[in-house]
């Protein structure tokens, strides 16, 4: 090699190694999954389908971040923690596990797999975190609008908001993470059983 090419290449070497060592190192993140708490039961099955959507859910929403409010109406995210799923998914995922563990509705879809049912649960999530309140004390909030679909018209039957608060004992990622493990089971339990009470009311009318 002609000494001068030589002097280039070995340049060009040193400097890529000195930008390599210049960017910044990744930060550890935390995964966590939505913790489960509901035993499952059996009860009676129904006689119809229900498909599941993600919820919709703002940008802040949206991402796999594990939101907080820590003042007024700024929103912030836990550092190095994030969920194992978006939050929609999160939310679809754990409400379908739900469906599954109460028993009464077993001929159940998520709108990945496009498959047609009697219904659909459809719904937009408002709020998914926690919150610190003006006497120092955190809870996790969260807010669902569910909307029952017709699923062969696309006719919205009826609609609802849910809103469950959860208080904590502490302000460390694994409590905040419990608490909205227990926010999720009380949201659970209460959409299971709108959705039901609603679907029966649908039938009994189109008999």
């Amino acid at each position: 090699m002609i000494p001068s090419l030589r002097l280039l290449a070995l340049g060009a070497a040193l400097s890529l190694a000195g930008a390599c060592s210049i960017l910044p190192q990744s930060e550890p993140v935390d995964i966590y999954r939505l913790p489960v708490n509901q035993a499952s039961h059996s009860n009676t099955p129904v006689d119809w389908s229900l498909r599941l959507n993600k919820p919709l859910a703002s940008e802040a929403l949206a991402g796999s971040r594990i939101a907080v409010i820590p003042q007024g109406d700024v929103i912030s995210s836990y550092k190095g923690a994030r969920w194992s799923d978006p939050v929609p998914l999160l939310v679809r995922n754990r409400l379908l596990d739900g469906f599954q563990r109460d028993g009464q509705v077993q001929r159940l879809s998520a709108d990945d797999s496009n498959l047609q049912a009697d219904y659909e649960l459809s719904g937009e999530l408002l709020a998914f975190q926690s919150e610190y309140q003006p006497d120092g004390k955190v809870e996790v909030v969260i807010r669902f609008v569910a909307r029952l679909v017709q699923g062969r018209s696309q006719r919205i039957l009826t609609s609802t908001r849910f809103e469950v608060r959860q208080p904590l004992a502490d302000t460390r990622v694994s409590t905040v993470v419990a608490g909205f493990g227990e926010a999720s089971d009380m949201l659970a339990g209460l959409v299971v059983g709108w959705t039901v009470a609603q679907s029966a009311q649908a039938q009994a009318k189109n008999q």
